[in-house]
């Protein structure tokens, strides 16, 4: 038997049957429908968004669990929820129509933004309807949805802001709504963001990629963006021209090397060079990423006979690895420097040549006697001897 219509939340009903969610399911729009009804309406030959009746060019159905759990709580306690529900969810879902609205202006819009995180911070049990009432959905249907290829930068605040709500939310929320970038359309939107942005934006985006590459839920979308080039252009282009966002665009490559498909393609986009140039920019400054850099040059030299040969084959390659070797007041990258240099040592009478003209040795000798770890002692005895045994060889 139905719930009774008067005690079902509006946020329980399904905007089609005006029923109780069984499977709730949300499209790409950010609206929930239950799932025999929106398949219903498409089996009829509608393309649309029921609600918003924006035509579908993606009518994947994401289950929403979060509004699932929320339902068998209500079911649980007798159809009620705690006197402040009302409280809470009706100025929330408030909040949203403003960002709906086509009556919004673009100031109401902002100022409604900037609402968002102030409220996950200060009201952390807040965040979970914020997911229930498709926030998450929403803010990345308006960014990547409609995005001018031409980019008109007059809309460039409040699509920061939008970025900015989504990675906040993310980590909280199901990463599927993510996988609305596999629709070409919206991985266009995404590129010419990060080509004509801010630096601000640029890094956002950096770090959504990181988002993207962690979740087991996004993996085919992270081999998508590891083979664009465009975007693997733009991220060698970011870490070797602007110190103040390459820090970004190196946690971006480090988490796409997660897939071994994606560590040849940025081998073979010539990541490995805007890598080096990295570290060595990075030399004189305290704080970087010169440690995580160090460890993707790591991965990728590893990872195919490209990889070494790329290294290599830059003039400013080895020197740049002997250099993490030991630097004064930074010991990050150490360990990864010496593995390198191991397995391009190991094959190559060049990169022997190139480390020991770096100063490989003075290196080696100051980090045998520093305060690093054992394990990284040993590694260091193990470059000295494979340098000696080869020259002996060569003798």
């Amino acid at each position: 038997m139905k719930e009774a219509q008067m005690t079902i939340p509006h946020l329980f009903r399904c905007p089609i049957s005006l029923d109780l969610f069984s499977d709730p399911v949300t499209l790409s729009t950010g609206q929930t429908y239950d799932r025999s009804s929106i398949e219903k309406w498409f089996a009829f030959g509608n393309l649309t968004c029921p609600v918003t009746m924006q035509k579908l060019h993606d009518p994947s159905l994401v289950p929403n669990h979060n509004l699932r759990h929320l339902i068998e709580q209500w079911r649980q306690m007798g159809h009620h929820f705690h006197p402040e529900y009302s409280t809470t969810i009706d100025p929330l879902l408030h909040l949203k129509r403003n960002i709906e609205s086509p009556h919004s202006t673009l100031q109401d819009k902002l100022q409604t933004l900037e609402k968002i995180p102030v409220l996950m911070d200060e009201t952390p049990s807040k965040t979970p309807f914020l997911l229930q009432i498709g926030f998450l959905s929403l803010f990345s249907q308006l960014l990547f949805g409609k995005l001018d290829p031409e980019f008109d930068g007059k809309y460039a605040d409040f699509e920061e802001k939008l970025l900015s709500c989504i990675l906040k939310l993310v980590p909280f929320g199901e990463f599927q709504c993510l996988n609305m970038l596999k629709e070409e359309s919206k991985l266009e939107s995404f590129l010419v963001l990060f080509e004509n942005g801010s630096g601000m934006m640029k890094q956002s985006l950096c770090r959504l990629v990181g988002a993207i590459s962690s979740s087991p839920e996004t993996r085919e979308l992270c081999a998508m963006i590891g083979r664009n080039h465009r975007f693997l252009q733009g991220i060698d282009h970011l870490i070797q021209q602007n110190f103040e966002t390459s820090e970004a665009g190196i946690e971006a490559i480090s988490a796409l090397c997660c897939l071994e498909s994606n560590r040849e393609n940025l081998v073979r986009e010539g990541l490995i060079n805007g890598l080096i140039t990295y570290i060595l920019n990075t030399e004189t400054k305290e704080r970087s990423s010169a440690g995580t850099a160090m460890a993707t040059l790591e991965q990728l030299v590893g990872s195919e006979r490209s990889g070494k040969e790329a290294l290599i084959k830059d003039p400013r390659g080895v020197k740049a690895v002997v250099k993490m070797v030991f630097r004064v007041s930074y010991h990050g990258g150490s360990e990864s420097a010496l593995n390198s240099l191991i397995m391009v040592c190991y094959e190559s009478l060049e990169a022997r040549e190139k480390a020991i003209d770096a100063g490989v040795l003075t290196q080696l000798l100051l980090l045998l006697q520093s305060q690093c770890s054992c394990r990284i002692k040993s590694k260091a005895r193990t470059l000295l001897k494979l340098l000696r045994s080869k020259w002996d060889e060569e003798q």
